[in-house]
């Protein structure tokens, strides 16, 4: 259920295992790289990390140099972006990681190429699944809806040894469960408010500033709004500004600038004073941090939730795209493993294991923020010990390139957490004050050492 990137791959993951599957998507798909209304957050800044990237080259070989064929700004953290966290500018160290900045359309596009040209893969288009077919004990199958037409058509069923739920954050599936007398599954939230805004701009050379591909404001606690401008494949940057519930980004032309003088810095809004806008301001709020427990006894056989069906985080940490791809990555190696029977369970557990770290991070991360709601407040003292060194990390790593690079492991998901805690890292952590790092955003790389 769902076409989009989770699903697409997903359907990539079960192709080796099945006879047929079907991908039911609602939208009908554009045949190039245009953004699709069920993405409702595609107009948006996509980051693909590099824990994401290994995935996706595991599951589609060959991906990641047609993604740099199509010309998908390939970016090196921190050299290539000036960013700002906590009040002290990132020294632009050599890269220890890079991220793909291009479109979502761009990036989907060519996922899809690929998964569909599978001759096992079927596409219904233009469908809308409204509820599951089975019982409390499995699931089998689920019924859709013709979306074509004045009239909706009369809904029919479509039979299946196994329902995977990518249809993202939007999910219905908690509803569709209990209509067929199962368990809906018990849901963890966390919510900041945090809305953005986002709008397309041309700069005056088709750059930012020389060296500078990119820049970033983090936001924290002591300064809730955040923003940045990221480039696209076609040499324009996206820019987006946001902030927490109560103050969100509006999506009027002259609000949208004004607001980036709320950022803790001017580079941005002396950047888009020389900028030609080429789109109008986009909004979006839903940005809450939502897992569903499928993984709990009460779920039947025969359904898997997978993408932001399963786990939604915080967009602002750009980990959407790279768990969608983990997730498949774990949903085929679940499968294939010969010492174990994949029962509904197991698989479902080896999908919620590919999202934790990603969920450690964005739930760690917005726990601290003003205002956040949710039951999934309280980590309990574990994540109260692991918070206080976590900010100790965040604090060395934009001046120590040591404890910088094992903070952007972690955060692009190619590396555990365990790497914030390796000797080297953790004797700067706990004795050692943190580096000095640029009093000005720093204009060029370091040269290095």
């Amino acid at each position: 259920m769902g076409g989009s990137l989770a699903g697409l791959l997903a359907a990539h993951a079960l192709a080796g295992h099945a006879d047929r599957v079907t991908v039911v998507e609602r939208d009908r798909f554009p045949e190039g790289a245009e953004p699709r209304s069920g993405v409702p957050q595609g107009r948006h800044p996509h980051v693909l990390l590099q824990g994401g990237q290994a995935a996706m080259e595991s599951l589609l070989p060959g991906f990641v140099a047609e993604l740099r064929d199509a010309g998908a700004p390939w970016v090196g953290m921190p050299s290539d972006m000036v960013l700002w966290q906590d009040g002290r500018w990132f020294r632009r160290v050599s890269a220890s990681t890079h991220i793909y900045t291009g479109s979502r359309a761009q990036l989907e596009g060519l996922v899809r190429r690929r998964v569909l040209a599978n001759p096992l893969i079927d596409v219904v288009e233009g469908t809308d699944v409204v509820g599951l077919l089975g019982d409390a004990s499995r699931v089998r199958g689920v019924l859709v809806r013709e979306r074509s037409g004045e009239k909706r058509a009369e809904p029919r069923a479509l039979e299946a040894d196994l329902v995977v739920d990518a249809t993202g954050a939007a999910t219905k599936a908690p509803q569709w469960l209990a209509a067929i007398g199962a368990a809906a599954p018990h849901e963890e939230k966390l919510d900041t408010g945090l809305a953005y805004a986002s709008r397309i701009y041309r700069g005056p050379s088709g750059v930012l500033d020389g060296e500078t591909l990119g820049y970033y404001v983090y936001p924290g606690p002591a300064q809730p709004h955040g923003g940045g401008a990221l480039p696209l494949e076609d040499g324009t940057h996206l820019v987006i500004v946001s902030g927490l519930r109560g103050d969100e980004p509006p999506t009027g032309e002259e609000e949208f600038e004004a607001y980036l003088k709320r950022l803790a810095h001017p580079l941005l809004d002396r950047w888009i004073s020389e900028a030609e806008p080429l789109s109008t301001p986009f909004g979006y709020r839903r940005t809450a941090n939502v897992r569903r427990r499928y993984d709990l006894p009460g779920t039947p056989a025969g359904f898997l939730a997978s993408g932001d069906a399963l786990c939604t985080f915080n967009p602002i940490y750009g980990q959407g795209m790279a768990v969608a791809a983990m997730s498949a990555v774990a949903l085929r190696d679940t499968l294939a493993d010969p010492r174990r029977t994949p029962t509904t369970r197991r698989v479902q557990q080896a999908l919620l294991a590919a999202s934790r770290q990603a969920w450690d991070i964005s739930a760690g991360a917005d726990r601290g923020m003003p205002g956040v709601m949710g039951n999934a407040l309280d980590g309990g003292p574990a994540d109260r010990v692991a918070g206080w060194y976590l900010r100790r990390v965040q604090e060395r790593a934009p001046g120590d390139p040591v404890v910088g690079r094992a903070f952007r492991a972690v955060l692009t998901l190619s590396e555990p957490v365990a790497a914030l805690f390796a000797p080297p890292v953790a004797r700067a952590v706990l004795f050692t004050r943190p580096a000095p790092t640029p009093v000005e955003p720093p204009e060029s790389q370091e040269e290095p050492v």
